[in-house]
């Protein structure tokens, strides 16, 4: 399946428009991520533990969202849009959610 953030893909005709699809995910940080992440806060640098989740819970918005754009027929999604939140009461759970319209191409 082709994910793009334009809104038409360069050589395809787009055949049919299915709507639009989301792809959310919320991954919580647990003690260890979060202190060595304040560690890094403090030393400086980069936090590997918190860039991680974050790889992680984008791939798995995506995925989640292909998902869905392949359940309704569809074999590409376009204008995709990826957000970023950060919940809960101590700011130690990430929300992405990935958004795009799903459409059959030739």
């Amino acid at each position: 399946m082709i994910i793009t953030t334009t809104n038409q893909i360069e050589g395809h005709e787009i055949l049919e428009y299915k709507g639009i699809v989301f792809g959310e995910v919320i991954n919580g940080v647990d003690f260890v991520k979060d202190f060595a992440a304040g560690l890094t806060n403090f030393f400086g640098g980069r936090s590997n533990s918190y860039e991680g989740e974050l790889v992680d819970a984008r791939t798995a918005a995506l995925q989640e969202m292909e998902n869905r754009a392949a359940k309704l027929g569809a074999n590409a999604i376009i204008g995709v849009d990826i957000d970023y939140e950060v919940l809960g009461t101590s700011n130690n759970m990430l929300m992405v959610t990935a958004s795009g319209t799903a459409v059959i191409i030739r």
